[in-house]
């Protein structure tokens, strides 16, 4: 049983920062978790960590396909686990943090071998909705598969069509696959750190971090995505606030407008992180951000005493040298 820490919550709560500090004071290194910072070239808007945190301490799933590959949480799942078992494996504290939820429960609980996707039975289903409209589709799956439908908003598009595929694909509903076919994460043994700032606090920090996103040049930085002739419909652009750019400079949104629903669209994606990490078990919650320097001192004593624990539990000699982790006590202080 090798010691894995999980570092969860919303955007703008300071995950990178604790993570950065359990690193440096545990001679970790940090697994991401977000299904945006996985592409190349999408840095500003993803708050990716810099070259030198990069440098200080090594980073894994960052930067791995080009803005118009697929990627899924299936292939997330596959290398995450590839890489927690090479870091494992090295006697190195693996730290996975990010705010991508469904990547996270894929990582730890494993997902249904379902069959692949279909583009033709994926096509039939995208046009019933150009025709129909989303809802009808969602009324659809209601009566094939209730289970899912209660937990699939009506207007995720992506899953709904998703959980039909499936159907239509193996005349079984998806929410009966996700039931036979799971296999968790075996040989580590976990301990959650949530994050959980005061809701007010967060949304400020959160327009805080796009106004500086902006500021940095992300609108220059999508310009230079679209020059190297990557589509503006290409997965990657879709996501929080490289649409919305996207969006203006199609000419369809003024740069404050940009701003504007970019902040908004991002509280409100904090508010359906916070609702689904909510439902994670046996997670140790924190009302503050990770960058505050109490939160850091406090989970470090957690992250301590997890270790020392577990290698009293399994008690066994080789593993003491992992429980120790060269613990840095000059970092307490918080300094990156």
């Amino acid at each position: 049983m090798a010691p894995l820490i999980v570092i969860l919550g919303p955007t703008a709560s300071g995950k990178s920062s604790l993570a950065l500090h359990l690193a440096k004071t545990f001679s970790g290194e940090i697994v991401g978790c977000d299904s945006v910072q996985v592409y190349r070239s999408l840095d500003i808007g993803t708050s990716k960590p810099t070259s030198r945190e990069r440098s200080d301490v090594p980073h894994h799933l960052i930067d791995v396909v080009d803005p118009d590959q697929l990627f899924t949480a299936g292939d997330y799942a596959a290398q995450g686990r590839a890489v927690l078992a090479e870091i494992s494996e090295r006697r190195i504290l693996p730290i996975v943090v990010g705010g991508t939820g469904f990547y996270l429960r894929a990582l730890l609980m494993g997902l249904f071998s379902g069959p692949k996707r279909s583009e033709v039975v994926r096509d039939r289903l995208n046009e019933i909705v150009e025709r129909k409209g989303l809802i009808h589709l969602h009324t659809l799956l209601q009566r094939i598969d209730p289970v899912s439908a209660k937990k699939i908003s009506a207007k995720d598009r992506p899953k709904i069509v998703r959980a039909l595929e499936v159907f239509l694909l193996t005349s079984k509903p998806i929410s009966r696959h996700f039931d036979e076919g799971r296999v968790p994460l075996q040989g580590f043994k976990i301990l959650k750190i949530g994050l959980n700032p005061p809701r007010k606090s967060l949304y400020e920090a959160i327009d805080r971090r796009v106004d500086k996103m902006f500021a940095d040049g992300l609108v220059e930085e999508v310009k230079s995505i679209l020059s190297r002739g990557y589509s503006p419909a290409s997965k990657a652009l879709n996501s929080l606030g490289y649409s919305q750019v996207v969006r203006h400079l199609q000419g369809e949104l003024t740069l404050a407008e940009t701003v504007e629903m970019t902040q908004r669209e991002t509280r409100r994606y904090a508010k359906r992180q916070m609702t689904w990490f909510r439902k994670e078990n046996e997670v140790i919650w924190y009302d503050g951000f990770g960058g505050d320097l109490s939160m850091q001192s406090t989970s470090q004593s957690i992250v301590r005493a997890f270790l020392d624990s577990l290698q009293q539990a399994i008690q066994m000699p080789e593993f003491r040298d992992l429980a120790g982790l060269k613990c840095n006590d000059d970092t307490t202080d918080g300094r990156m």
